[in-house]
């Protein structure tokens, strides 16, 4: 079976770097906040290009932390996307927020500016955009909007690590930014973890506080806080991946464009850049109104595929309450034709041609 993603792979190119580094953690007993996960932090704040990089436990966590340090509490409205993890809408919820969900753009299936504008209210404090699948949001045109009402900006940046928008990373335009780690992902452990991003050292210290069960100096406690720390081990693993990562999100972008021109002709929408910011391709996205009956055929030749994400987080059951006759007809729309197909830093050219070959069969049957 052609998996989506092909850890193993990857993992045999830096198996011995990863070992040996593991070895010596292991040696050192060193497992807690300890030489990996500093290092790992400050080469993280300097290829992402902000002044702070905090590891933690999840990429949820990273957005929960974030949105706790920049104070947005019960009653506050955190402007999002419904096209989204789940992951997103829970860090709200965590600190009592509500979101509201607004509807993306056809092309790149991110929030528009003009979809903010038209959602903001008195009770907004902030807007969190969603890069899904490695696209950038327009965070120049979001970002001024934030300025101009006096909001905070916090990017969901779980699927765009390395993606840039203006020669500027992802994750440093916000107030704040939360990364994931998940395996799968384009910078991803052998586990769960997550990373915030913050310029502001008041931000920053909050964060540390908060992931370290509210503690600045151990066993001296000054708020409630939460178990939230990135591991030793996880931060032996990006460490190594770090250094790939730009090599990892050149070989997706160039398997995603080489699927675009074997699909070209075909009836389906292949993923759109927008040429705002530069597409790292955590996953290469299609509509197809026959999607079943292609995801059929691939699965018949053995070619994995998913749907990201079936339903919209409005027509969730946890949200059917709050989100009782919201219509976001393009969210909708792209939901009921969305597909995924393989993509990793290791998908070869042949397995590319397979897999198109196979869509192809489709629409010549």
């Amino acid at each position: 079976m052609i998996p989506m993603v092909n850890l193993k792979a990857q993992f045999a190119d830096i198996k011995d770097e990863i070992e040996a580094g593991i070895a010596a953690t292991i040696d050192s007993c060193s497992f807690i906040l300890g030489p990996n996960v500093q290092a790992f932090e400050k080469e993280a704040a300097d290829y992402l290009g902000v002044k702070h990089a905090i590891g933690c436990a999840s990429g949820t966590d990273a957005l929960h932390l974030a949105l706790l340090a920049h104070g947005i509490a019960p009653g506050d409205e955190v402007i999002t996307s419904a096209f989204t993890f789940i992951a997103t809408a829970e860090a709200i919820k965590y600190v009592g927020a509500t979101p509201v969900f607004v509807d993306i753009d056809p092309g790149t299936f991110n929030i528009t500016p003009d979809n903010i504008k038209r959602a903001i209210t008195p009770k907004t404090k902030a807007v969190m955009p969603v890069h899904l699948f490695g696209q950038p949001a327009d965070l120049p045109a979001i970002r001024a909007i934030c300025d101009k009402h006096g909001l905070k900006l916090i990017e969901d940046c779980a699927q765009s690590f390395g993606a840039t928008v203006a020669n500027r990373q992802t994750g440093s335009y916000g107030d704040a930014a939360g990364f994931s780690f998940f395996p799968s992902k384009n910078l991803g452990c052998f586990g769960d973890g997550g990373l915030v991003t913050t310029s502001s050292d008041e931000a920053a210290a909050k964060i540390k506080q908060f992931r370290n069960h509210g503690s600045e100096v151990r066993y001296y406690h000054d708020v409630v806080g939460y178990n939230s720390r990135l591991d030793e081990l996880q931060a032996v693993v990006l460490r190594a991946k770090l250094k790939r990562i730009d090599q990892y999100n050149a070989a997706r972008r160039h398997a995603a464009h080489l699927y675009s021109k074997l699909l070209a002709d075909l009836p389906l929408t292949t993923p759109f850049e927008d040429g705002v910011g530069v597409h790292v391709y955590h996953q290469y996205t299609l509509l197809c109104e026959r999607r079943d009956e292609v995801m059929k055929a691939l699965h018949d030749r053995q070619i994995s595929s998913a749907i990201y994400y079936p339903v919209p987080l409005h027509k969730q059951n946890v949200f059917k309450d709050d989100c009782a006759g919201l219509s976001l007809p393009v969210t909708e729309a792209v939901a009921a034709e969305c597909f995924s197909l393989p993509i990793c830093s290791n998908l070869a050219d042949d397995t590319v041609v397979e897999i198109a070959d196979a869509i192809r069969g489709v629409f010549q049957a």
